[in-house]
């Protein structure tokens, strides 16, 4: 795991930040489902896609102006895939923090739906 966040370069580093952030407004929102932090949530999850998307298109400029630089007819083509595989670890560090913010926003929004219900079923 470290090998992979790593290999991603500075893009991970703003990626984990925001999904850190959004993993616990999300987690807050399990425990007390108010309104107030699903704009919150859906930002922050914006955040951190376009924070891995970001580091993901940074790793492709890099990866290219080695490709077409000076020496470029003697990078091998390997190493340009490699380059790509490493630029999409920001992209996986995004998906998966997001993943795991919407599964704790669901359970968030479950239990205010299980409360809505019971306070439906109680009025009548």
């Amino acid at each position: 795991m470290k090998e992979a966040f790593l290999a991603g370069g500075w893009g991970m580093y703003p990626t984990l930040v925001a999904g850190l952030a959004l993993i616990l407004t999300c987690l807050l929102y399990a425990f007390r489902p108010e309104s107030r932090f699903v704009p919150l949530m859906l930002s922050l999850g914006l955040f951190t896609l376009m924070a891995g998307t970001l580091g993901f298109a940074s790793g492709l400029i890099s990866m290219t102006s080695y490709a077409v630089g000076p020496g470029s007819s003697e990078v091998p083509a390997n190493i340009l895939l490699a380059g790509f595989g490493e630029s999409l670890h920001n992209v996986a560090l995004a998906l998966i923090l997001a993943t795991l913010g919407t599964l704790l926003a669901s359970v968030g929004t479950l239990r205010l739906a299980l409360g809505a219900r019971a306070a439906r079923a109680a009025l009548g």
